[in-house]
């Protein structure tokens, strides 16, 4: 863009088109990213509570459609597609070491990215940080899978609150669309054969967890090399970012 000032051009930088993945341009200089997706039915305000950065390592929230701040756009319907997606769309801050962190649901979009670029030969994360999942072969698993919608509405209302929030009927109504959604792709995501992954696999299981137990998250070494710990806390301890956790997620960023 160009404006003539008596007879001198002066250029005016574009402005950079916002990467609609993230709620913040991740910081240039860090030693290494984790980038964490949020798990069904909810966006990228699920990390609100967690710190930017832990022990050099850059904590990143991802966006994804049909959520938030993309409300608008819909649900991609399987997890390769949306791992493709993601990858895409992250792969210039890929400059650093970097992994994907998932719970529950996203534990799935989040192996489904670390095994796409170990196959396509592209920079592959240094770990697979994954809670409350089981391994990708003994799935799909979990109550929603038989859930109606208003039970789904029930559960957001009681997720919402547990969170801290108030549970606004309209919204509500949109997100259990979205969750329908997010239950439906993770229905369909049947992996008998996975991709054993060359980076390792941090699964973390919670000791007062009613939806999955650590002793159904034993499949994950078949995926890869991979350290199991329990630590002290319900299904959504995670969103608190207790210290010993984020420990724990950013050790093997560190190692590397």
């Amino acid at each position: 863009m160009a404006a003539a000032i008596g007879r001198r051009a002066v250029t005016y930088p574009r402005p950079r088109q916002r990467n609609r993945w993230l709620l913040r341009t991740p910081a240039a200089g860090t030693r290494a990213r984790v980038f964490l997706i949020p798990y069904a039915g909810c966006g990228a305000g699920l990390y609100r509570r967690w710190p930017r950065e832990w022990a050099s390592v850059e904590l990143v929230p991802v966006e994804l459609p049909g959520r938030e701040t993309r409300l608008a756009e819909p649900v991609m319907g399987t997890f390769q597609e949306l791992a493709a997606a993601m990858n895409d769309a992250l792969e210039p801050y890929f400059d650093v070491p970097f992994a994907f962190f998932g719970h529950c649901w996203s534990a799935m979009p989040a192996y489904e990215a670390t095994a796409q670029l170990q196959r396509a030969g592209a920079p592959k994360p240094a770990a697979l940080l994954v809670s409350s999942q089981v391994a990708p072969q003994d799935g799909p698993i979990g109550r929603m899978l038989s859930m109606t919608d208003a039970e789904m509405a029930a559960e957001l209302q009681r997720t919402i609150r547990a969170l801290g929030g108030q549970p606004h009927p309209d919204l509500v109504s949109i997100y259990v669309d979205v969750l329908r959604a997010d239950v439906d792709t993770s229905r369909q995501y049947v992996v008998p054969d996975p991709v054993r992954l060359s980076c390792p696999i941090t699964a973390i299981g919670w000791t007062g967890d009613t939806e999955i137990s650590p002793g159904q998250m034993t499949g994950w070494p078949v995926c890869g090399e991979t350290e199991v710990l329990v630590l002290e806390g319900h299904h959504h301890r995670f969103v608190d970012a207790p210290p010993e956790f984020l420990d724990a997620l950013c050790a093997p960023l560190r190692r590397s």
